[in-house]
């Protein structure tokens, strides 16, 4: 919340009912952000506990929340027509902790269809738009939260990153995009797409509101036994600190390929950190390469495992909309509701994951698969004793056409080959808005750090941030 609306609520000027009205009444619809919105926000607490000083950590801050996460009472799509009745039944746990911290969730944003794409091109209820320029895409697959916090529509969102999914379009936006470490924030509630590397992260226009979002939502939780408690960091960073660490630059992500505007950008940004006395060391983590085809394997295996339940007995398609597929059977129920429900991309990766999970193609793939995800996260391990952390640009390009990448999908998955190994490793990384190219379009640059050290990687953002002249 900005400032002088906190001042004018303080003093009874205004309302915090008025100032909600006016946010929900001004979203801006052509960017396509939510797909549904909160018509009832209990705004009486949050006035007295401003006005009285009683102010919880997250006290009036307005929230946009990935349509893969659960709110009591709010359908939960995750961008699927599968999914487009149902409606969640109770809290995931990080709603549950932004409610009890006094945050207010406004509505719940478009994505890709189950999470599953990279410019928000798939999902069942149209299209999101780039607010920085409406003819792009604002990327994947937390493409609705990031929208709505460039727009201004929200202060905050959450979104879910698989391969890159939060860091991506928070790139191609131009905001603050979180990527905690793997189990760091629990995944109840959570429409799980690939479960071993979903992660829940913030979305912020800066570093200090996802950190106090981060400090709310994350430790371990009982209801997800992945979940774990990341190290305390109780040390605020100052720009002296920075100067003391040493900055690896992986080789593997400067290659030809790479957008010249970002390369640019990021060598720019590089140097002015040697000039600082920051120490640069150029590492390599040769496994990269293979990450993308690691998982292209592994996410559609879990896929097909996970999207298995819609089969219409539990959720799926209205009754009403069955007697339109002349179901006769219970094999027409199965292949014509799934058939129907899901979209294009969606039934390419089940089909993917069930092609690899299957005998003969197992040990072949999914096994293989495995093995050099170990490796990628072993590339990591051997990085972080030579490195305090690790930079690199979040892609390799800007925000593209929609249309331009839809008919040749290795394309599309190429855009998160930055931040596919982050994820396969369990590590933390972040998105800074770093600058804009010439046509106006944002530019990202990624922190990476060491497993458990999400705290220490927002403190150090914070200071980096404070470098970076975005505009």
């Amino acid at each position: 919340m900005k400032q002088e609306i906190y001042k004018k609520i303080k003093e009874g000027e205004l309302k915090y009912g008025e100032y909600i009205s006016n946010i929900l009444n001004n979203i801006n619809k052509d960017i396509n952000a939510f797909i549904s919105l909160n018509k009832n926000i209990n705004t009486e607490e949050i006035d007295s506990n401003i006005k009285n000083n009683k102010e919880r950590d997250l006290e009036g801050l307005t929230f946009g929340i990935k349509d893969n996460i659960l709110v009591k009472g709010i359908n939960a799509t995750a961008g699927s027509k599968m999914l487009k009745e149902y409606i969640g039944v109770y809290d995931a746990t990080v709603v549950k902790k932004i409610k009890e911290a006094g945050g207010v969730i406004i509505g719940k944003t478009n994505m890709d269809e189950f999470a599953m794409g990279s410019s928000n091109e798939t999902s069942y209820f149209g299209v999101v738009k780039n607010p920085n320029n409406l003819n792009k895409v604002p990327g994947g697959s937390s493409g609705g939260s990031v929208a709505s916090v460039a727009a201004s529509m929200a202060d905050v969102a959450l979104g879910s990153d698989t391969a890159g999914s939060i860091r991506q379009p928070a790139s191609f936006c131009g905001v603050v995009g979180f990527k905690p470490t793997y189990g760091a924030v629990s995944r109840f509630g959570l429409i799980s797409m690939c479960s071993s590397l979903d992660v829940i992260g913030p979305i912020a226009n800066n570093v200090s509101d996802c950190e106090k979002v981060f400090n709310v939502i994350a430790g371990k939780d009982d209801y997800d036994s992945t979940s774990i408690d990341v190290l305390e960091e109780g040390k605020e960073w100052n720009i002296e600190d920075v100067k003391k660490l040493v900055v690896g630059i992986p080789k593997e992500y400067f290659v030809d390929g790479v957008d010249k505007e970002v390369k640019e950008e990021v060598n720019n940004f590089i140097e002015k950190l040697k000039s600082m006395g920051v120490k640069i060391k150029e590492i390599s983590l040769p496994y990269s390469e293979y990450a993308i085809a690691c998982y292209y394997i592994i996410m559609p295996a879990e896929v097909s495992s996970n999207l298995a339940r819609y089969d219409n007995v539990r959720y799926g398609t209205k009754i009403s909309d069955l007697k339109e597929l002349d179901i006769k059977n219970l094999r027409d129920l199965y292949f014509k509701t799934r058939g129907d429900g899901f979209g294009t991309e969606v039934k390419r990766r089940i089909l993917l994951g069930t092609y690899v999970l299957s005998k003969g193609f197992y040990d072949q793939y999914y096994t293989k698969a495995q093995k050099v995800r170990r490796l990628i996260k072993d590339d990591f391990d051997k990085a972080f004793n030579e490195v305090d952390l690790i930079l690199t640009p979040t892609c390799p390009d800007k925000a593209f056409n929609f249309g331009e990448k839809n008919k040749d999908p290795i394309s599309m998955y190429l855009s998160d080959v930055f931040t596919v190994p982050m994820n396969l490793a369990g590590i933390p990384a972040i998105n800074l808005p770093l600058a804009k190219s010439k046509d106006g379009l944002p530019i990202g640059l990624q922190l990476v750090m060491q497993e458990k050290l999400d705290k220490r990687l927002l403190k150090i953002s914070k200071v980096i941030e404070n470098l970076i002249n975005y505009n």
